[in-house]
């Protein structure tokens, strides 16, 4: 496969001219990023890389990361873990209260909001330094040291992220929170603002292609039947209520982010990840979609 040239291809196919949407601004950070930036890269499972545009360049995954954060409480929690969080598509915006409420303060799943947030009260109460073994944690799957917290955006997501403060409340109200509110939140919105480029994602998410396994060290980080678990959750679950278009659209496993980031798993084949930062109105890039569709239709190469 000249996984190169097909990336040429949808270089040249795409641009963000041909796109709609707009630069998230809910996040006052995020509003400052140049909607031009487009860039993809491709890691594949003989370890070769493949890339175009702004593949290199750090931007905030913002939600991207709650697989990250699930990955090490499935760790430390393993099956017992779905006692607190269920494995459900939410078909509600992500940061929705009323879902909540109906379902008695169990998020629907661990992408949303609510449920992502739950995962943090759990690494919060079972870590001794959670924001540091999560910047360990990542490091050592993307065998990237450079990796780090964008302070700028983490206090941006502090000064707007009282929808986040209410969902914690509402859930401890509800006896699904443990810990205090503020420990919580803090290494939520610090989870959010970690910086990567699409290089260093694909990287990161090869352990999802490659059944738990760094590639380059055959170490195991997680459980084939981890892998499998996540994997699902993101076919499900990875692209807040807009996850069977992406299905339908790419058919792979997936998750998105806010800040315009996209990674994506074929099962032994490659990982990749896309970046631009203009969004659809379900908060999805809408470029990076379209870069999906194109990669699974000239690869041939879909989980269906």
């Amino acid at each position: 496969m000249d996984y190169q040239s097909i990336l040429n291809t949808i270089n040249d196919e795409l641009s963000y001219r041909d796109v709609t949407g707009k630069v998230a601004s809910y996040i006052p950070e995020l509003a400052k990023i140049d909607p031009r930036k487009f860039g993809m890269h491709v890691y594949c499972g003989d370890r070769q890389h493949f890339s175009f545009g702004d593949s290199e360049e750090l931007f905030s995954i913002q939600s991207i990361s709650k697989v990250f954060s699930l990955s090490m409480a499935m760790r430390i929690m393993g099956e017992d873990l779905w006692d607190r969080v269920d494995v459900e598509p939410s078909g509600d915006p992500f940061n929705s209260l009323s879902q909540l409420e109906y379902e008695s303060g169990v998020p629907r799943n661990p992408f949303i909001n609510a449920g992502a947030l739950v995962i943090s009260d759990i690494l919060v109460d079972q870590l001794e330094d959670p924001k540091q073994e999560l910047l360990d944690f990542v490091r050592k799957i993307t065998e990237d040291n450079s990796i780090n917290f964008d302070p700028k955006i983490a206090a941006s997501e502090r000064s707007t992220g009282y929808r986040n403060v209410a969902l914690v409340n509402y859930m401890k109200a509800l006896g699904n929170i443990k810990c205090e509110v503020e420990p919580i939140v803090d290494f939520y919105f610090h989870l959010c603002s970690l910086a990567m480029s699409c290089k260093q994602l694909a990287q990161a998410f090869m352990i999802f292609a490659n059944k738990g396994k760094i590639l380059s060290t055959d170490e195991e980080i997680l459980t084939p039947t981890s892998v499998k678990r996540i994997n699902s959750l993101m076919q499900t679950c990875g692209f807040y209520d807009e996850a069977g278009e992406f299905s339908f659209e790419v058919g792979l496993p997936g998750k998105s982010g806010v800040g315009g980031g996209i990674v994506a798993i074929h099962p032994d084949q490659y990982s990749v990840a896309v970046w631009s930062p203009i969004l659809n109105e379900k908060g999805n890039s809408e470029l990076g979609m379209k870069a999906l569709e194109r990669l699974t239709s000239l690869t041939g190469l879909s989980v269906f």
